[in-house]
């Protein structure tokens, strides 16, 4: 009897050290789980602190662009209303899912106000190289805003997406006809009474929509450019021969432009290049008889 008692006992014992491990370790499991949660929500606090730094010092690179008092007004209230959201962020700890919740859904909606105004600051048409000059060292401290946001977001990738800016325009299936006094395609230059320039313009759903102006540039052989009139590009004045505005909706769409000929044309290499809102978004080189 004494014996089944003590066996007895002993089985509880170790029942209970089973308990007992197997409690530890779903304890440590636990913890290392809500240490990872903790590091995450860390990680996302911190983004949301440099997105709202960066939201600010963007309200101030608008207002050295414009002379509109009005706009600067609004400008200067939007940025102080970000400054204070700021503020609240810095003071929530990141274990306040409410609150961290609460500031988020504040920071999409003072992203959306920011993309407007960029719009009506574009609008004006203010923006020119000397400004730019000035703000240097706002751009220098967005280009270290948007570093430290790069390195956040590989840090925690699943949790939120980066959305690279690419709204330059792109040219495409570039050609160039020269055309007769038929208005057929011309076997010779020398026979060529008119040019046609036809190309496409990509789609890009990150370019704005709008009236965008295209230049078509077409140099000779021997380097002279048919001369339509000037553009700036890259801080100068260079040479156009057509240029035309369409209406961009982010669609891929195609274009044609004409040059009337009133010179004679050898043969040789002629190269296209086009170019929209200063760049050059596409270029060709075509060889005639």
């Amino acid at each position: 009897m004494k014996k089944t008692w003590f066996i007895a006992a002993i089985a509880a014992v170790v029942l209970l050290a089973g308990i007992a491990v197997w409690l530890f370790l779903n304890l440590q499991e636990q913890k290392v789980a809500n240490q990872e949660m903790q590091e995450l929500a860390l990680l996302d606090k911190q983004e949301m602190e440099n997105e709202y730094e960066r939201f600010t010092l963007q309200y101030s690179e608008m207002m050295t662009q414009i002379n509109n008092d009005s706009l600067v007004a609004q400008l200067t209230q939007e940025q102080l209303r970000t400054q204070q959201l700021l503020e609240e962020l810095k003071k929530t700890k990141e274990t306040d899912a409410r609150e961290i919740a609460r500031l988020k859904k504040e920071l999409a909606t003072v992203r959306d106000v920011l993309r407007s105004f960029i719009r009506q600051v574009d609008s004006l048409n203010q923006v020119n190289e000397t400004l730019r000059s000035e703000n240097s060292q706002i751009r220098d401290e967005l280009a270290e805003s948007n570093r430290q946001n790069v390195n956040l977001a590989s840090e925690k990738a699943s949790l939120s997406e980066k959305v690279a800016i690419a709204a330059q325009l792109d040219a495409t299936g570039i050609t160039m006809t020269p055309l007769n006094k038929r208005n057929k395609a011309a076997k010779k230059m020398k026979d060529c009474k008119q040019i046609q320039v036809s190309f496409s313009i990509a789609k890009n759903v990150t370019a704005t929509n709008g009236q965008r102006t295209l230049y078509v540039r077409i140099q000779t052989p021997n380097g002279d450019v048919l001369t339509g009139g000037t553009f700036q590009y890259e801080n100068r004045q260079i040479e156009y021969s057509m240029k035309k505005t369409v209406e961009y909706a982010g669609e891929e769409m195609s274009v044609q432009t004409y040059w009337d000929v009133n010179e004679y044309l050898g043969a040789g290499d002629y190269r296209v290049s086009i170019f929209a809102d200063g760049n050059m978004i596409g270029t060709k080189t075509f060889t005639f008889k």
